[in-house]
């Protein structure tokens, strides 16, 4: 009796992983297992015909993958450094003693409470050559606009910085939380030295605040790597190909009815940001651990 009850104290404690593990199972490793499968075939809602690599091939041969991939790295690249930089320096200011300090911290949240495609849509009204709020705006300071979606110049940086208007709240959010949980005698000991505002941020704040930088560029870079929404909805990938990322390729074969095609693009954005985030949070881990 005592060896069965210590048994099922033993077992206690797995039991509890159950759920998460179902959830895991239905949610993620079955779906990941089947695109895999789909990624070999030729595919409809009714009926499938196994091609093997051919799906990889012809999404490889696509002659907008090099304007989409190296998009996708600039993108993510981009966004994240803004949103590591800038949470840095919101979750700075907004854990000092400044007047309204609540009510600051939530209207910067608060775009990361919106529907991205509200977002998107917003946006796409603003930026707007003609009747566009940005554009009018800066004509009133005798600045010339120009058409910030419609050129092949700006209209993946446009979309770019919309997506770190959104994002930079929960960065932000996230260093808030790193930056407090620093204790206060490293500050009281800089202040006692003499140390100036400036010595306090380079030699406590950045580097005690590390794991939050940690955690917003791995959230933000995968984020990036893997960015749709936003710049379907402001851009569809033009004008022409030009914004194009490697998730609007793929969303293209979709509506064109090449499901088997898709699905192996899918499956090898799946793969290149394993590739890169593995990597990278490794790295990142090994840099926290030595700091």
């Amino acid at each position: 009796m005592t060896g069965q009850a210590a048994r099922r104290r033993s077992a206690y404690p797995y039991a509890l992983y159950l759920p998460a593990a179902v959830v895991f199972l239905v949610i993620f490793l079955v779906p990941t297992v089947m695109a895999f499968y789909f990624a070999l075939t030729r595919w409809t809602l009714f009926d499938s015909t196994f091609v093997g690599l051919d799906n990889f091939r012809d999404f490889l041969a696509e002659q907008n993958l090099r304007v989409g991939f190296v998009n996708t790295l600039v993108y993510a690249v981009l966004t994240s450094g803004l949103k590591v930089v800038l949470g840095l320096l919101l979750g700075v200011l907004l854990t000092s003693k400044l007047r309204l300090r609540g009510f600051l911290r939530s209207v910067v949240f608060f775009p990361t409470l919106v529907s991205t495609v509200a977002v998107g849509i917003t946006f796409s009204m603003l930026l707007k050559p003609q009747t566009g709020l940005v554009n009018q705006a800066l004509a009133l300071v005798g600045i010339d606009g120009r058409d910030w979606l419609g050129d092949a110049a700006t209209a993946l940086l446009s979309v770019a910085l919309v997506d770190v208007w959104k994002g930079v709240g929960l960065a932000t959010v996230i260093y808030i939380a790193g930056i407090m949980s620093i204790p206060t005698e490293f500050y009281q000991a800089v202040a006692v030295d003499g140390g100036s505002a400036w010595h306090r941020f380079r030699h406590i704040t950045l580097p005690l605040s590390w794991p939050a930088t940690y955690s917003v560029i791995i959230l933000s870079f995968i984020g990036g790597l893997r960015s749709f929404d936003l710049i379907w909805t402001m851009t569809r990938g033009g004008p022409g190909f030009t914004s194009d990322t490697i998730a609007s390729i793929i969303y293209k074969q979709y509506q064109a009815g090449f499901f088997g095609l898709s699905t192996a693009g899918n499956v090898l954005l799946f793969l290149i940001v394993t590739a890169i985030a593995v990597p990278l949070n490794h790295y990142l881990g090994k840099r926290q651990v030595a700091m």
